[in-house]
């Protein structure tokens, strides 16, 4: 509102002029989003390939291309970095849009009729191809359908509560459906879904309200991504194997980790379970007594059975048999293997999978893993958790013997004492999680793990390791974990952690999160390396003396930035550890062997 800056409002309405129209279409998009919204990379960059914002070309998938849009905003820093996570193999997983840039968004949207957000005392009628609902709106049906021509909505957002008059037959061209977070859609919430004919792409992530996806999603035959993940769904429908286009799957739950007291039901959740316990006792209690002429069934029983493993575990889906004619499945995350190796034998064939999660493997199971995973070539993310029970993944992954070659990510979630030997064979791996493995010879691991040529990401997680200290050592032929840029500790019970001279010489950022709940003293002796090609042209003592007193000066000022940061982290540890910084000041002397 101050009339002296409005000349930055013109400049930042200039730099939107200046881009080209695809980046155009992409800025605009980001106002459908509210203020200070946080906003997922995978997200964006998932509805801009599923609105045909991006198309493949010049070898680059839609998904890639419209990924490097999302760099390009940044880089003209149109958008704001907000969150890189721990395992991350990207610079940045989400980003906000500052105030003024939201602003410009929405008037060049509403002036070009291409986004109309629904929000509370809106009284206008619009023919936007985008709708956003507003978490303020409160309307009833009438005042949904007077407010929006239905026939050209492209894509609709809800940011609020569900209504049953969300989804209409009348939106006969959509294609993006983003419930993502959104409350109330209940068991039959999503009834009509079927009537989407083109809808592409079909987020109901964090719904925590629905446990069952209809038959009727079967009709979506131009779907290209389904995410169901942190829901309840634990079976999808027979009729998925009808999407042919599908490429995207994602479900289970964020957290491999699940705390059985975050995982309670909503109200509606609970009310579902109730009626269909009652439901399913009145039909199948004869049979289980052995009287004749009842049979079990699946209308009750199955999302009974699926929905209360899925409430104590929480991780993974049920797939049907036909899923290995899916051809296009590019993710599929994350599978739970039942009984049996009938799912194990469905994620042979879509042999082009890149990204693959699987929950419930063991012992018995674990031979047919592994043959499964040997056929996937393509294969660069793969996630596997342990069944329930004590036994983890002990001996389930050795008969693994040439895994995936282009292999760039695995999480490893259950106990197995010996870390497998096939994993030195992934001379490709960027990122390695491991959670509640347990591994009894942390030596030995470390010594593997550290000959990984471009391993950047380690994240260790819980107990990984069987032991209070771990050692990170430098082998003397060559440099151990040469390549490793983050190090991450969560929940570990680990106590020490030593560094010998000559390891992680790349490592950037070193994480500790929910554990040191006693520390009271950091201790750290660290210097920032002179850069001696500087003084390759000094010739003389005095230009010699001068060239180190600047460099000197530019050490001191990047470990002062260095010990404020480690401060304002250390500061938010309960107990107030104090910050012991060994070898304080620099020495000319160093310096005067060059």
């Amino acid at each position: 509102m101050n009339p002296e800056l409005g000349m930055i409002k013109t400049v930042l309405q200039k730099s939107y002029d200046g881009l080209p129209f695809d980046l155009k279409s992409c800025f605009l998009y980001l106002s459908i989003f509210p203020e200070d919204h946080v906003i997922s990379r995978r997200r964006l960059v998932r509805r801009w390939a599923s609105e045909g914002y991006s198309t493949e070309r010049l070898g680059k998938s839609a998904i890639e291309i419209a990924d490097t849009y999302f760099m390009e905003l940044n880089n003209r820093s149109l958008i704001l970095p907000f969150k890189r996570s721990a395992d991350s193999r990207k610079s940045m997983d989400s980003c906000k849009v500052h105030d003024l840039l939201h602003e410009i968004a929405i008037t060049k949207s509403l002036q070009e009729d291409v986004i109309f957000r629904l929000e509370e005392g809106c009284n206008l009628k619009s023919t936007a191809r985008h709708l956003a609902i507003s978490s303020d709106w409160r309307g009833d049906q009438g005042q949904f359908e007077s407010s929006v021509d239905l026939p050209q909505l492209r894509s609709l957002t809800v940011f609020g509560e569900f209504q049953s008059f969300f989804i209409s037959k009348k939106m006969r061209m959509l294609r993006v459906l983003d419930f993502e977070n959104t409350n109330g859609i209940g068991y039959h919430g999503l009834d009509d879904i079927g009537k989407l004919l083109h809808l592409r792409y079909l987020s109901l992530r964090g719904c925590r309200d629905i446990i069952l996806l209809p038959d009727s999603l079967g009709k979506l035959r131009q779907l290209l991504t389904l995410d169901i993940r942190d829901t309840y769904i634990t079976t999808l429908p027979k009729t998925i194997v009808k999407l042919q286009k599908l490429q995207f799957v994602h479900a289970g739950n964020k957290s491999e980790d699940v705390d059985v007291e975050t995982s309670l039901l909503s109200r509606r959740g609970r009310h579902i379970l109730l009626v269909s316990s009652v439901l399913c006792a009145a039909c199948c209690v004869p049979t289980y007594m052995g009287i004749d002429g009842f049979n079990r069934c699946d209308a009750c029983c199955t999302p009974v059975e699926n929905f209360t493993e899925g409430l104590i575990q929480n991780k993974g889906v049920l797939v049907p048999r036909g899923i290995r004619k899916m051809r296009g499945l590019l993710t599929l995350r994350a599978v739970k293997v039942g009984r049996g190796n009938a799912a194990l034998q469905e994620i042979r064939c879509p042999t082009g999978l890149r990204k693959l999660g699987v929950t419930g493997i063991n012992k018995r199971n674990g031979l047919a893993f592994c043959l499964a995973i040997a056929d996937l070539k393509k294969l660069e993310s793969l996630s596997v958790s342990a069944a329930a029970g004590r036994s983890g993944l002990r001996g389930s992954l050795d008969a693994l013997s040439t895994p995936p070659e282009n292999l760039l990510s695995l999480k490893l979630y259950g106990s197995l004492d010996i870390l497998p030997e096939w994993v030195a064979m992934l001379q490709k791996l960027v990122k390695l999680r491991l959670s509640g493995t347990g591994l009894l010879d942390p030596d030995g691991a470390i010594q593997l793990i550290g000959r990984l040529p471009k391993l950047q990401i380690l994240s260790l997680y819980g107990l990984s390791f069987q032991c209070e200290e771990i050692c990170f050592r430098s082998e003397q032929t060559e440099i151990s974990f040469r390549s490793i840029k983050l190090l991450s500790f969560e929940e570990t019970k680990i106590k020490s952690v030593k560094f010998e001279a000559g390891t992680m010489p790349k490592l950037e950022q070193l994480k500790v999160t929910e554990c040191l709940p006693s520390i009271n003293e950091v201790q750290l002796d660290a210097r920032f390396p002179w850069d001696r090609g500087k003084f390759s042209d000094c010739h003389d003592s005095e230009s010699l003396d001068k060239m180190i007193e600047e460099e000197g000066q530019n050490e001191k000022w990047k470990t002062d930035e260095l010990k404020k940061k480690i401060r304002e982290q250390l500061s938010l540890n309960e107990n107030k550890p104090i910050l012991i910084w060994k070898n304080d000041n620099w020495d000319i002397g160093d310096m005067r062997g060059i």
